[in-house]
């Protein structure tokens, strides 16, 4: 069986005033050639999404700067950073685009809040401003930091990872707040903060707050969600 071809979103923060580079952490990659997947990296802002998931098997949802509020109906807040319209027009299109389509769909950190935006849900626009600081899920701007995690037992989320508690690498201030239609709760913090996600019905998709990418080459736990996200990639999609 060939190896399924894996979209991956891309990015493009600007590094000076007149310069603008398309990129993607390289440990999202590295996990998907683990998993035996062959990584496609899809370009922002390539308004014909259609053809792009009619060229993958797969799509992966990276982290990155925040949503705009308007997408939402949030509010402003002094903390939001990196917004891009044409990204988030870009991902919000291949979203429903993969759904029409069924394709096995991971989104991770920003990658699950696009997914429950373009479904209409709503997020939270700063955790410290609802849950306090009784869990750190960022230290400070594009920092990491491990707190635990508990996944529902029985859930589509806890079969793939094989555990129901573990601890993983988190580095963001927004989380979901009301969750789309179709989507179910899968997964908490400790302090409530929605870390995980899934939609009954469907053949294979999972969001994540957390970043499993960032410590799969070396905890087999956050690997099994990139090898079995591959692995439903490689077979037709479930009508």
């Amino acid at each position: 069986m060939a190896a399924p071809r894996i979209g991956i979103t891309t990015y493009a923060p600007y590094l000076h005033e007149q310069e603008e580079n398309f990129r993607v952490p390289c440990d999202y990659i590295d996990a998907v050639h683990m998993a035996k997947g062959i990584p496609i990296l899809l370009p922002m802002g390539e308004p014909y999404t259609g053809e792009l998931v009619d060229m993958i098997d797969g799509l992966l949802l990276v982290g990155g700067g925040d949503i705009c509020p308007a997408e939402y109906g949030g509010p402003e807040h002094e903390t939001i950073y990196e917004t891009d319209e044409r990204r988030d027009r870009f991902e919000m299109a291949l979203v429903i685009e993969s759904l029409e389509a069924r394709i096995p769909l991971l989104g991770i950190c920003r990658g699950m809040q696009v997914i429950n935006v373009a479904l209409e849900g709503t997020l939270h626009t700063h955790i410290p401003d609802v849950f306090g600081l009784t869990v750190t899920h960022v230290p400070e701007p594009l920092q990491a930091v491990q707190h635990g995690i508990t996944v529902t037992a029985g859930s589509q989320c806890a079969g793939v990872m094989g555990s129901t508690e573990f601890a993983a690498d988190s580095s963001h201030h927004q989380a979901i707040k009301d969750i789309a239609s179709g989507l179910a709760v899968v997964g908490e913090a400790p302090d409530g903060v929605i870390e995980a996600v899934e939609m009954p019905g469907h053949p294979w998709l999972i969001g994540v707050q957390w970043h499993p990418e960032r410590t799969a080459a070396d905890d087999p736990v956050q690997q099994r969600l990139f090898d079995q996200f591959v692995l439903a990639s490689t077979s037709p999609s479930q009508e």
